[in-house]
Formats: structure tokens, sequence, C-alpha cells
């Protein structure tokens, strides 16, 4: 598995107890986990599985959004 450079927003959901990772630019793309490690790990798989399937799908592959710098 590699390790994609999408941005990843961490999030903690109360109602879920859990750790939720959306993944922007991939939609759709979302993981889950007990710690924030262990939802970014999650999100790692999620976003290979989304990338298999657009390219089975032939369907266009996002590029890596790059961060915007707030001043």
């Amino acid at each position: 598995m590699a390790e994609y450079k999408y941005r990843m927003i961490l999030t903690w959901s109360k109602p879920d107890n859990a750790w939720l990772v959306e993944i922007p630019e991939l939609p759709g793309a979302m993981a889950d986990g007990a710690t924030p490690e262990e939802a970014v790990a999650n999100a790692q798989v999620i976003i290979d599985e989304w990338l298999e399937v657009a390219r089975e799908e032939g369907r266009p592959i996002p590029q890596p959004q790059t961060p915007v710098a707030s001043a």
C-alpha cells in the first residue's frame, strides 16, 4: 500500500465514539478508527481502494490539492 498525499480532515464524532477521516478530493471516501492514528491508517486503505476502483472503471484520478497557506 502506498502512502498518498491527499488531504485528510480528521474529526472526533461523539455519536459514533470514533475518529472520522474525510478525503475531500475523493468523493465519498471516508474512514474511521478508535484513535487518530488508526483512522488515518484506515483512510490510506480507503484511498488505495478508491483509486483502484476508479482505474478499473476508467474514471479520472484527482490530483492531491496543494494546501493554501493562510496569512
